[in-house]
Order: C-alpha cells, then sequence, then structure tokens
C-alpha cells in the first residue's frame, strides 16, 4: 500500500486509479492496460428521416421561430418527445443552424415617454 501511495503522489493521481491500472495489468498485461475504452453513450433520437426532415425544415427560415416550435413539430409529426435543451444543442451545434427570428421595431418612439424615462432611470455609465 506504501508503493501505492508513493507512485500516486509522483503520478498525480488517485490511489484507486493506481489500483485500477495495477488489476488491469494483471489481468492482461500491457495489452489490457493500455486499452481505451469509447463511452457508448445514449442512442440519438433525432435520426434517420426525422433528422433529414427537421434539416430540410431548417432550410426555410420562415418553419420554425423558436425550438419549442421544432420539440412541438417532432411531438406532432413523429410521436417522439424530445427535451428542449437536446433540440437546442441539436440544432445549434451540430446542425449549426440558427432560427431567423423577426423581431418587430417601432419606427415612431414617443419622445416625452423616452425623455421622462431617462429622467426617472438614468444612465449608470
Amino acid at each position: 500500500m506504501k508503493q501505492h501511495k508513493e507512485l500516486s503522489r509522483i503520478l498525480g493521481r488517485d490511489c484507486s486509479t493506481i489500483t485500477r491500472w495495477l488489476q488491469r495489468y494483471r489481468l492482461g498485461g500491457l495489452e489490457k492496460l493500455l486499452e481505451v475504452k469509447a463511452a457508448t453513450g445514449a442512442i440519438a433520437k433525432i435520426q434517420g428521416q426525422m433528422l433529414q426532415s427537421l434539416v430540410e425544415k431548417l432550410q426555410c427560415p420562415q418553419e420554425f421561430s423558436s425550438y419549442g416550435q421544432i420539440v412541438k413539430w417532432l411531438e406532432q409529426e413523429f410521436n417522439v418527445q424530445v427535451k428542449y435543451k437536446t433540440v437546442y444543442r441539436l440544432v445549434r451545434y451540430k446542425l449549426k443552424a440558427t432560427l431567423k427570428v423577426q423581431r418587430l421595431v417601432s419606427i415612431e418612439q414617443d419622445e416625452q415617454a423616452v425623455s421622462l424615462f431617462k429622467k426617472r432611470f438614468p444612465s449608470p455609465y
């Protein structure tokens, strides 16, 4: 056990990690010790035809104005429930798509209301 603690200190690893490494080595030698296991992870809920349909819909900027709409569309079209966060990550980071949301911009502003607002809430800058 003293050797494990010394190795742990030298290698900058926890004692349990050193123990696990030694067990692997004893079971299968260097090959087993160096074996890299990939995490399997969960199976994607949105794949195949469902994914292709989503990609096609995202090509039209008017189709979806929110990720919540995509969640509802997937439930209606494919009868699958997907979390908002899952849809957001897929669309935003994997598909690299952004939802084009049109914002209404007021052309005219009530100057008196703006002036009153600025007096009541002065800018801290």
